[in-house]
């Protein structure tokens, strides 16, 4: 089994322990963190658009992977409005471009994992991962060790991802009003 050597502090979020809305409902960890009041710069959001943002994984498989993910709570595709389908993926698209510029990987990883047995860690919102791969990304830690090492700290990787961001004329930019 991979072990991560840092963030135990989010093991609420590996759980998929979610805290209870209004009429105990679940919110799930994306919601949690939308409604948190902290920065984007706190929370590790790199993009919101309109109907979609993109925040950096806390538990992530390599520096630079990202989730792109709408606001609204859908577990799957197809629940999706067009606007929102439209969105999405022009985002995924914007987010490759970011990553290949802030970390020039070898190739990346696109997908989905659509429901809990997929291996969906937060099943009830839909989030598409953006994983930036580098040939012979994994080292003898990950094979002797079962320890995955991270050299960059998730501030970081927001920081660098904000900076390489393909923003285009009108669209939101960190700190300004969506609205």
């Amino acid at each position: 089994m991979l072990e991560r050597i840092w963030s135990g502090w989010r093991a609420n979020y590996v759980d998929g322990r979610v805290r209870p809305a209004g009429g105990g409902a679940e919110v799930s960890p994306f919601t949690q963190i939308l409604e948190s009041g902290e920065s984007d710069v706190a929370t590790h959001v790199v993009h919101r658009g309109e109907l979609v943002f993109a925040i950096m994984n806390i538990h992530p498989y390599t520096s630079g992977h990202l989730l792109v993910l709408p606001y609204r709570e859908v577990p799957d595709l197809a629940d999706l409005t067009g606007d929102e389908t439209t969105e999405l993926w022009s985002t995924v698209t914007d987010a490759v471009a970011a990553v290949r510029a802030a970390y020039a990987p070898d190739g990346l990883n696109v997908g989905l994992n659509l429901g809990r047995p997929a291996g969906g860690s937060v099943p009830s919102h839909l989030h598409v991962h953006v994983v930036p791969r580098w040939t012979g990304d994994s080292n003898f830690m990950s094979s002797i060790a079962n320890t995955q090492t991270l050299p960059e700290s998730l501030a970081a990787g927001a920081s660098r991802l904000r900076a390489t961001w393909p923003y285009q004329l009108g669209s939101y930019q960190l700190g300004s009003d969506p609205s």
